[in-house]
């Protein structure tokens, strides 16, 4: 499916997250869940995007009990074009080997590249309403942030 054809159905909620390995990827992605609800009676639609594999990202869905959808970023192609994307330098890559986080068997590739940790609000136009971003993975904004966007985008017609 498009964007467009995601678009058409109401605004987008897009968040980007590292991988099932993340702690502070799957509390964030817990916290999203408790607010899809209100995301929902919005028109809105909530989607995650992970460089992971498929089967990486049904194990987030599992074991986080999301009921919003995880969608692949090969590479982190999308990533890249949200200008988000980063590479690990060899220190890093052998600090997250160590850790149990080897990119290479959770992505299926071997970019070694991260998204930051990255939410957006995209109106039916296609236009960025609301954009958080932070490179230090471990703050996070507020699921709730996003509601009043969604409102407003309501109220101005622009959902």
């Amino acid at each position: 499916m498009s964007s467009q054809d995601l678009l058409a159905r109401g605004p987008l909620v897009l968040t980007f997250y590292r991988g099932a390995w993340c702690p502070f990827c799957n509390l964030d992605l817990q916290a999203l869940e408790e607010v899809r609800p209100d995301i929902e009676a919005r028109g809105a639609l909530l989607m995650a995007v992970s460089q992971q594999t498929a089967a990486n990202s049904r194990k987030s869905q599992r074991n986080n009990r999301l009921g919003f959808p995880i969608v692949g970023d090969k590479g982190g192609e999308l990533a890249a074009k949200f200008g988000i994307r980063w590479h690990l330098p060899e220190d890093l890559q052998a600090i997250h080997k160590q850790l149990g986080a080897d990119l290479v068997a959770f992505n299926g590739e071997d970019s070694w590249t991260l998204p930051m940790p990255a939410r957006y609000v995209i109106g039916q136009d296609g236009v960025i309403a609301y954009a958080e971003i932070n490179p230090d993975y471990t703050r996070r904004p507020e699921p709730s942030d996003v509601l009043p966007v969604l409102d407003e985008l309501k109220r101005s017609g622009a959902t």
